[in-house]
């Protein structure tokens, strides 16, 4: 592969859960002119205080390489994992999705929907919200068919397929 052809890279972190880190972790992106394309995060182990951060981001097997290497030297950063790079996984965004519209419209979006597998969770006369869990690229598919007046997305979630885990702190790191 060219190291100069930019790519989308899955990475996760694994940190302690406390106040600033996420900020840290962001200042690290924009102080460098990174970008970030989606990011979640959440507390995934109460006992030890650990959250995982979901992040996308584009770049050249340089950039990403150096983001993951800032990262990994982050003082309350556990584990730095690029699931592009390391093997298979499955990555999974939600997204509310409003539609405005006669009853016609409304009714197309409702065939639509249920075609696509989105969830209807709420609606009044004139509008319909539809909650749609997939691929990012499922729910850009979803959007530009339906058209929607208002969308409210999630992020990117990820976790590795079969024997990638990224589970916690080592055992054996005492």
């Amino acid at each position: 592969m060219n190291m100069e052809e930019e790519r989308r890279h899955t990475i996760v972190v694994l940190v302690d859960n406390e106040a600033g880190v996420l900020a840290r972790v962001i200042g690290l992106f924009s102080g460098r002119g990174y970008n970030i394309d989606s990011l979640t995060v959440a507390e995934i182990d109460p006992v030890r205080k650990l959250s995982r951060i979901n992040i996308v981001t584009t770049g050249t097997e340089l950039v990403i390489e150096q983001i993951k290497a800032l990262l990994s030297k982050l003082v309350p950063v556990h584990r730095v994992q690029d699931l592009t790079k390391e093997g298979p996984h499955v990555e999974r965004e939600l997204a509310l999705v409003k539609v405005n519209g006669d009853r016609e419209r409304l009714v197309q979006a409702l065939r639509i929907a249920d075609f696509m597998h989105a969830r209807l969770v709420d609606s009044t006369p004139g509008s319909l919200v539809f909650e749609l869990t997939g691929s990012s690229e499922e729910l850009d598919a979803f959007i530009g068919l339906v058209e929607p007046v208002e969308v409210s997305r999630a992020g990117v979630v990820a976790i590795g397929r079969g024997d990638m885990i990224l589970n916690g702190i080592p055992q054996d790191s005492d």
